[in-house]
């Protein structure tokens, strides 16, 4: 059984047809569309079951993959427990069918920045790896490509979470904040999630873990390759990011350099150079990389005023590190809350707050008394009140701390309506 039929769903569901294995998906919400891809494909689809559906769902099947986005709380998980069901996630299915190596990372944020570097460096050392998991390809997809070596993972808590046995080395733990308590049971579980990414390690070394951040310096294993820290194995260190001994770049020949660049620099080299890559791959990439979309991009500059995209940025933490990088700015921030505390935005220092969304009430309150607040009713009104507030000389930035399915289908279509705002106030004028 599949159950959730998403990217992730569909694609487990075509790579099981494909090695001949009897599959039946269940989607809690079918459309259209869905209801028409499992007819061309000749798959069985159970819509919108009902809770006393399940144990008859189940009868038969062996094993359940579930999809990533499918919160703790679905009755799946006490109906596959009760039946004596393995639940599965892909990343099981891929280390069945495939024995090339893998390593992964997780994390709050920067999951995405951090794979995509360890895979740059990689490649710049010479060896062909593809990236996987938590984004527009899943592992039992990625694992298709014979010429592939190895494979840099992106593991979300909910895949983690779901697994039966995670097996990646070298993995890596970023940080760790609250986040998803809207899919998690609660915060015990979501950091219970995010722990299993260590659990098929059997070199300590080939833990890489973030020694900075509290909670992963009390999780990480005796022996662990540590960065962040004064001391830890990957460091700043007289003005060098350095790997054990060596020297790898000089920290002002890196292209982004805020204080969570220069961590996510630390995590991929250590995680890349654990996983084989070279010295100078590692630095050449670093060198050249500008970032990517909707994290920290500058989108333009208007009439002296900078515009900051950072719509990624849909928890605290992740908008507290945007805020913290460009000090003074005009701050646009809100959306949909995922379950999580926003009083702790109260440590940013805006200069200024423009409040959007389902969660602008909240967001407005916290800022209350601290620095200007407005609410704003479309992102059109939210980035002209920001630019009227900011000034020549000044940064209006757009880094959430919210989901953003109260406006939009996605992050990217977010960053997307603010960059296109931004664009028509630049040919205005």
């Amino acid at each position: 059984m599949v159950v959730g039929m998403g990217v992730t769903g569909r694609a487990v569901a075509t790579a099981l047809v494909s090695r001949h294995r009897p599959v039946l998906t269940v989607d809690d919400h079918p459309g259209e569309s869905l209801r028409r891809w499992v007819v061309e494909h000749g798959i069985n689809l159970v819509g919108a079951p009902e809770l006393g559906d399940w144990p008859g769902l189940l009868e038969g099947c062996g094993e359940v993959v579930v999809s990533p986005g499918i919160p703790d709380r679905h009755p799946v998980f006490d109906a596959a427990h009760f039946a004596g069901v393995n639940i599965l996630d892909e990343s099981d299915l891929a280390a069945a069918w495939d024995q090339r190596p893998w390593c992964a990372v997780t994390g709050t944020n920067g999951k995405t920045t951090v794979v995509t570097l360890v895979a740059q460096m990689l490649e710049y050392s010479g060896r062909r790896v593809a990236t996987a998991g938590n984004i527009e390809i899943p592992l039992v997809t990625a694992i298709d490509d014979a010429e592939v070596e190895a494979f840099v993972v992106e593991a979300s808590s909910f895949r983690l979470g779901h697994a039966h046995c995670f097996n990646a080395a070298p993995a890596a733990w970023i940080n760790f904040a609250p986040d998803h308590l809207d899919h998690h049971a609660d915060l015990d579980a979501y950091l219970m999630a995010k722990a299993r990414i260590w659990e098929g390690i059997s070199d300590p070394k080939d833990a890489v873990a973030n020694l900075a951040d509290p909670v992963l310096s009390q999780q990480a294993p005796p022996g662990a390759t540590g960065f962040g820290s004064a001391t830890s194995t990957c460091r700043i260190e007289g003005g060098y990011l350095r790997f054990e001994d060596r020297k790898v770049i000089s920290v002002s020949e890196i292209r982004r350099s805020m204080p969570h660049d220069l961590l996510n620099a630390q995590a991929a080299a250590a995680t890349a150079l654990r996983f084989g890559a070279d010295l100078e791959g590692c630095a050449r990439v670093l060198r050249e990389f500008d970032g990517l979309a909707h994290r920290m991009s500058v989108v333009a500059e208007v009439g002296g005023v900078r515009f900051v995209d950072d719509s990624k940025a849909t928890t605290p933490h992740a908008t507290l590190a945007a805020v913290a990088g460009c000090p003074g700015a005009i701050l646009i921030a809100g959306g949909r809350n995922k379950g999580l505390d926003l009083s702790t935005l109260a440590d940013a220092r805006p200069r200024a707050v423009v409040a959007i969304g389902e969660a602008a009430s909240e967001i407005a309150i916290v800022f209350e008394g601290r620095c200007p607040v407005q609410i704003a009713g479309s992102m059109r009104e939210a980035v002209e009140a920001a630019a009227a507030q900011s000034g020549s000389g000044g940064t209006v930035l757009l880094s959430p701390a919210c989901a953003s399915f109260d406006w939009y289908d996605s992050y990217e279509e977010r960053g997307r309506a603010f960059t296109h705002v931004v664009a028509e106030m630049e040919k205005r004028r």
